[in-house]
């Protein structure tokens, strides 16, 4: 079992936006010395839910500052992001940590963002395959053209490529395949998208067990359909997104989320604007943050490692990445990453 954090650089109310990047920062550090396998960055833009607005820059700086565990983007939103841009990124961060960063990639919504950045609604509405299919022949071939309907322009050479150079003699096939790709999935149709390409799925903290376990048998059918192979099929580690918080009862646990999860919900969640004014209905903080509690783990540390024994039993996923600060303080924060080290990792071995 892989057990990461999930770091949204939330801003609370009443803190700073400087508070909250430190918080993040600090966090992921903690994580390695936790003894965590890995950090998940999430990305948003204009909006107080989360203040990093580019995943792939902080993800380079954590890089640099730890040593054995492994960064990724949840996830790097792609209608605002060219592809080749992007897979540039991927592939220097892939080389220059020898193989540490994993690329999370989703659609996002119909945010404001799509204007801001000129991508425009069709790049949400119809442009996510067309992106993807040419971020991942970026990370995958030596040279590369592009004659879509978003995208135009001769062949060039990919440099640096992420499939060669820097391999270890001893184990040569250490990173020849490139960054891995996992795709943020929220629907039917994204689910056989991914799995159409033998992209592992990084499924949102807001599913249960139930959901997930259907969304994996789909994802499944869906790559055996296409003929992927099975081997690589049964080998798929998905991602689960959840939440963690450890307190010596669950009373304290649930207290620590239900005092802070609903006010940075409603200020974050409430300041996302549709870029073509259509109305988009926000979940009741309180009762969200009351159903994040009751599906992943939260409480004391037994019932914590047993929550997570529970949901890869039911789901067949065994890679997770739960938020850590959701108490909205640094000293909780840290004190979470700790004990999710010291009292919950060694439960699952």
């Amino acid at each position: 079992m892989r057990v990461g954090a999930f770091i949204l650089a939330a801003q609370f109310p009443g803190q700073g936006q400087g508070e909250a990047l430190h918080r993040a920062v600090r966090s992921a550090e903690l994580a390695e010395q936790a003894g965590l396998d890995e950090v998940w960055l999430a990305e948003h833009h204009f909006v107080p839910y989360g203040v990093c607005p580019q995943a792939t820059t902080l993800a380079a700086l954590l890089l640099g500052r730890t040593r054995r565990i492994g960064v990724g983007t949840a996830v790097s939103v792609l209608p605002t992001q060219h592809p080749v841009a992007l897979g540039e990124q991927a592939a220097l961060l892939h080389l220059t940590s020898e193989g540490r960063f994993t690329l999370g990639v989703g659609r996002g919504g119909p945010w404001v963002d799509l204007e801001v950045f000129g991508a425009g609604l069709d790049a949400y509405d119809r442009g996510f395959p067309e992106s993807l299919d040419l971020l991942l022949r970026w990370l995958r071939e030596p040279r590369v053209g592009a004659s879509g309907e978003r995208y135009a322009f001769r062949e060039v050479a990919v440099v640096p490529r992420p499939s060669e150079a820097l391999t270890d003699p001893d184990d040569p096939d250490g990173l020849t395949a490139g960054p891995p790709v996992v795709v943020a999935c929220t629907s039917p149709s994204s689910v056989k998208l991914a799995a159409a390409r033998g992209l592992p799925m990084l499924l949102g903290m807001h599913c249960g067990d139930e959901e997930k376990a259907e969304m994996v048998a789909l994802w499944r059918a869906s790559a055996l359909g296409a003929g992927r192979d099975p081997v690589e099929v049964a080998a798929a580690e998905h991602v689960s997104a959840g939440v963690v918080q450890i307190a010596d009862d669950r009373a304290a646990a649930v207290e620590s989320l239900t005092k802070a999860m609903p006010g940075w919900l409603r200020q974050g969640l409430g300041a996302h604007v549709t870029v073509d004014g259509r109305y988009r209905a926000m979940r009741d903080p309180l009762a969200y943050t009351e159903l994040l509690c009751a599906l992943h783990p939260v409480g004391p540390p037994e019932r914590c490692a047993d929550r997570l024994a529970q949901t890869a039993e039911r789901t067949g996923i065994r890679r997770f990445a739960l938020l850590v600060e959701g108490s909205g303080d640094l000293a909780a924060t840290e004190e979470n990453v700790r004990r999710l080290g010291a009292e919950v990792l060694p439960q699952l071995a």
